[in-house]
């Protein structure tokens, strides 16, 4: 098992950054794909989309997701 170090939310100071892994179009995965603050007062999150980089994006709860057909 991998261990990193928690690294500080640099927005709130409070939180803990922690990455998200997401899988691609084509089913390989994708590790570190995002970063959130475990602070649910903060919601900073950093995304990496198609090489490009997105702050603080609207965060929407998983259970309102529609999943795609495959």
């Amino acid at each position: 098992m991998e261990h990193t170090a928690q690294l500080l939310c640099l927005k709130c100071k409070e939180g803990a950054l922690v990455p998200l892994s997401d899988y691609g179009s084509q089913g390989a995965a994708v590790h570190y794909k995002a970063w959130v603050c475990t602070n649910p007062d903060c919601g900073f999150n950093l995304k990496i989309r198609n090489g490009d980089i997105y702050l603080n994006e609207p965060i929407i709860a998983g259970g309102v997701h529609t999943a795609r057909p495959r």
